[in-house]
């Protein structure tokens, strides 16, 4: 049965406000873990990206609008490209990374992230940050930046509730010494063409060319029918708060400022 929006609004409102309540009230991880289980097992039955490593591109209109203006975004990005390796490494930014990333020169350059955009970032590449804002879940986005020689050991993401993107925008000649392992998939970028995988498989990520690879790199909120959608938004919301979120929102603004003053006199004087 379909319900208009409005009708359902009033319903939204009252089971994010239930589910927010018992995901905050409880005061040990176990119990929050229990509730994040439950919402998982049934995410796969109750979403049109379904429950394998390879998610369709269908559920999400929008990536088409990114592939068709992947050279606009790329433009912006070449006004970077200089300055790769004064990019923070992940690890800088969120500590928790370096397990993974520790032999890799894995650089970042974040636009959006928890739900609010980088203002500077906005600021220097303002097309592509007019995409972002027409996706609807958005939780992360930034150019994934890395380099010659790199590997991202076997890893997995911690929760089903949001999906991964990648959009190819500067990728090496040799495309086959390239690539990505997600479960037992491997797949290579292309300049141009995105897909989307479930990061709570297990992937891994290498660069064995001698050129820097870059995708935008996006989580959005998984697609799911109500009320496994409200609930989804409240447990985003709820790690949006957490502490691992705040050291990295202020590892990057501290970061922002030194490159600020790179980029500015790398660019030369601006145009009035």
């Amino acid at each position: 049965m379909h319900f208009p929006p409005n009708l359902l609004a009033p319903t939204r409102k009252v089971v994010a406000a239930a589910f927010q309540q018992a995901i905050s009230s409880k005061p040990t991880g176990i119990a929050l873990r229990r509730y994040i289980t439950w919402l998982e097992n049934r995410m796969p039955t109750n979403s049109p990206a379904g429950g394998d490593a390879l998610v369709p591109n269908d559920p999400f209109p929008w990536a088409t609008l990114l592939e068709r203006s992947w050279k606009s975004i790329r433009s912006e990005l070449d006004q970077l490209s200089h300055n790769f390796d004064a990019l923070p490494r992940f690890d800088d930014i969120s500590p928790e990374q370096q397990r993974i990333s520790e032999n890799a020169n894995w650089r970042t350059y974040f636009l959006y992230g928890y739900g609010a955009p980088v203002a500077r970032a906005y600021d220097r590449c303002p097309q592509t940050g007019a995409l972002l804002d027409q996706i609807p879940g958005l939780i992360t986005a930034f150019f994934s930046v890395l380099g010659p020689g790199s590997r991202v050991t076997p890893h997995h993401g911690p929760y089903k509730g949001a999906l991964r993107y990648h959009l190819g925008l500067q990728i090496p000649a040799d495309r086959e010494r390239c690539g990505l392992r997600v479960g037992d998939h491997t797949l290579h970028w292309e300049e141009g063409q995105g897909f989307f995988f479930d990061d709570t498989y297990e992937h891994e990520v290498w660069n064995e060319t001698d050129e820097w690879r870059v995708v935008l790199f996006l989580d959005v909120a998984r697609p799911l029918r109500f009320p496994y959608s409200v609930m989804n938004e409240a447990l985003i919301g709820l790690i949006s708060r957490s502490a691992q979120v705040a050291t990295a929102r202020s590892n990057h603004e501290a970061w922002e400022e030194s490159f600020e003053r790179l980029f500015d006199a790398s660019a030369g004087p601006r145009k009035p």
